[in-house]
């Protein structure tokens, strides 16, 4: 059984490792050497202060907890593993945004999440580029700086403030994506692009977007916000309303009260994982 006394100790030190990171993703801001940046693919890049950040967590977290697994984005070695038989595995993306981190425009933050066989269990995503910290627990609700926290109380899409990602792996399928953004653009007060997943999450679970979607991201990119948006009392599926997304490459989350309205206009992206 999972206590809610373990799910805190486990949401602090996931909140020490954070912060620990941000502080040396702060010190670097605005300082990164065009040399130090390499790609792993297209228009994804890496920076010697990701995989340091990246140390800087999983040294801690595994000093806490050494039986845990890990899934981590720069580690390779990791991404073949699955859940230990602790039954825990940390999931952590160093700094999500290292395009807008490596160009000195926010947002850019620290995502880390605790996975149960059971799912999502705890996440904390750290936004570096403003000191601020969302965090929740399953079962007790989101915090923003420690504060309660929920989605919106937006009834209509019309009413709403959406926010995705643009295709940067794959061109594909530009066609349909841009039919739905355009879509979008015509539907609601407004479209944003912030460049942080987890960020957008975020301010989905916080009530200051409506709704987000976007198309081929990572575990890494997603575990922590989506247990976020629903602990703010929001939802979350694929594009096509089905499941738990995580791993599933396209996520929607929302409010709750304007998904089947998203999910209508996303209906030309339900094959589209990339």
């Amino acid at each position: 059984m999972i206590t809610t006394e373990f799910l805190q100790r486990a949401r602090d030190a996931a909140v020490e490792a954070a912060r620990a990171a941000g502080n040396l993703i702060r010190a670097e801001a605005g300082r990164v050497d065009g040399r130090r940046i390499t790609a792993k693919g297209i228009h994804d890049l890496v920076t010697e202060v990701d995989t340091a950040a990246e140390r800087c967590i999983l040294d801690l977290l595994g000093t806490r907890f050494p039986s845990f697994g890990v899934l981590a984005e720069e580690d390779t070695s990791t991404h073949r593993a699955g859940i230990p038989e602790s039954g825990f595995r940390w999931i952590v993306d160093p700094i999500d945004g290292t395009t807008n981190f490596a160009h000195g425009v926010p947002p850019y933050a620290v995502s880390i999440a605790l996975e149960h066989t059971s799912g999502i269990v705890t996440g904390v995503v750290y936004d570096v580029s403003r000191d601020e910290l969302f965090t929740a627990v399953r079962g007790g609700g989101l915090n923003v700086d420690g504060r309660p926290s929920g989605v919106s109380g937006t009834e209509s899409l019309d009413d709403s403030l959406v926010t995705t990602g643009f295709p940067y792996r794959s061109y594909g399928h530009m066609d349909p994506y841009l039919e739905v953004l355009r879509s979008f653009m015509e539907r609601t007060r407004g479209v944003r692009r912030p460049g942080s997943a987890s960020v957008d999450l975020a301010y989905v679970a916080a009530g200051r977007f409506d709704g987000f979607f976007e198309s081929g991201l990572r575990p890494w990119d997603v575990a922590a916000g989506c247990l976020l948006v629903t602990e703010g009392g929001g939802q979350v599926s694929a594009y096509d309303g089905s499941g738990d997304p995580i791993f599933g490459r396209q996520v929607l989350a929302t409010n709750g009260r304007v998904h089947q309205e998203m999910l209508g206009l996303l209906r030309p992206l339900r094959s589209v994982t990339d």
